[in-house]
C-alpha cells in the first residue's frame, strides 16, 4: 500500500487496479450480443444521471454501458446516496429498450437486474448471495446479513436506465454502515472487477433475453420463479415503510405477476406492496435488516 502522504495516482492502490477497457469490449462488444458500447469514466457524480440524460437526447443505443471508477454522488431508491472509495466496488449502467413489451411490465427489469447480478456474482465470487425486495443484493458475513449492492431503475427516452453499484473489495473500516458488507467480506474467491463485470453482463443478457422472448411474461420467462427462489425476504415478518410516511406489518408470502411484494397482515388479508422500504424483523438469521 503506498503511504497516506504519497501523492495520489490511478495505481495509489495496487489492490485495486484500473479496469481494462479494451479488455472489456474486446470480451463483451460482439456482433450477436446485446451489449453495443461499453465506457469507463475515471470518476462522475452518478451513472444512472449521466446515462439518463444520454438516453433522452438519444445518444445511447440499447445495450449501452456505462462504469465510473468512482461514484461521488450515486444515488439510489428514495434519493439516498451510495459511495465508496475509488476502484472499491463495480459502479454501472446500462439502457435498455424493451421495444413491444407492455410498459405495465417493465417493472420487472430491475428486479431481472438483481437476478442476473446474484445468478452472475455467485458464479464468479464464489459467494451465495440473496435478494432483498425490491433492490438490494445481500450477502451473509459472520452469520449476519449485510448489504453489498443496491439497483436502480428509471425511465428514460425509450427505455430504462438500470444502475447497479456492487462492494466488490471493501475492507471493514470502509463499510459506510453496520448492515453494509463486500464480496471481500463474505469470502469471495475472486475479487477481480472485470471478471465479475463481465459475468454480471452476460447474466443480465441471458436472463433479459428470456424475458423478451416471453413478451415480457415475468411467470414464462421463469424470471418470477427465479427472484421467489432467491428473495430473503419471503417467509418472514416485515415491515413495509410505505410512500407517505404510512406503514404495514405482516409476513412477506409472494412476489405477484407485476413484481410486487405480497404481505400477509393480521387482519387476515393479503396486501401486496409496489413501493417502498422494507425492514425484515423475523424469520431468518441476521436480525434486522
Amino acid at each position: 500500500m503506498t503511504p497516506p502522504d504519497a501523492p495520489h495516482n490511478r495505481w495509489s492502490d495496487l489492490d485495486r487496479p484500473p479496469l481494462n477497457v479494451t479488455a472489456l469490449r474486446r470480451g463483451l462488444l460482439r456482433p450477436d450480443t446485446l451489449w453495443t458500447s461499453l465506457e469507463v469514466v475515471e470518476s462522475t457524480g452518478s451513472t444512472n444521471t449521466d446515462l439518463a440524460g444520454r438516453a433522452r437526447g438519444g445518444a445511447a443505443a440499447e445495450g449501452t454501458v456505462l462504469v465510473a471508477e468512482e461514484q461521488t454522488a450515486g444515488r439510489g431508491r428514495l434519493e439516498r446516496t451510495w459511495t465508496a472509495p475509488p476502484r472499491s466496488g463495480l459502479f454501472f449502467s446500462v439502457h435498455l429498450e424493451p421495444g413491444d413489451i407492455p410498459v405495465g411490465r417493465w417493472g420487472w427489469v430491475p428486479l431481472l437486474a438483481g437476478v442476473a447480478a446474484a445468478t452472475g456474482l455467485a458464479k464468479s465470487a464464489g459467494v451465495d448471495m440473496s435478494l432483498k425486495w425490491p433492490n438490494d443484493l445481500l450477502v451473509a458475513i459472520e452469520g449476519q446479513e449485510r448489504k453489498t449492492g443496491g439497483i436502480l431503475g428509471e425511465f428514460a427516452g425509450d427505455g430504462i436506465v438500470v444502475g447497479l453499484g456492487i462492494n466488490v473489495s471493501l475492507r471493514a473500516d470502509e463499510l459506510p454502515a453496520p448492515t453494509a458488507g463486500s464480496l471481500a467480506l463474505a469470502g469471495a474467491v475472486s475479487t477481480d472487477r472485470e471478471t465479475l463485470l463481465r459475468a454480471v453482463l452476460r447474466s443480465l443478457e441471458d436472463w433479459y433475453g428470456r424475458w423478451k422472448a416471453a413478451d415480457g411474461d415475468a411467470a414464462a420467462s421463469g424470471l418470477q420463479a427465479a427472484y421467489a427462489a432467491g428473495c430473503a425476504t419471503l417467509d418472514r415478518t416485515v415491515r413495509a415503510e410505505l410512500p407517505g410516511g404510512a406503514s404495514l406489518v405482516g409476513e412477506a408470502v409472494a412476489i405477484d405477476g407485476d413484481g410486487r411484494l405480497v404481505l400477509s397482515t393480521e387482519d387476515g388479508l393479503q396486501r401486496p406492496v409496489s413501493a417502498g422500504d422494507i425492514v425484515h424483523l423475523r424469520g431468518a438469521a441476521g436480525g434486522l435488516t
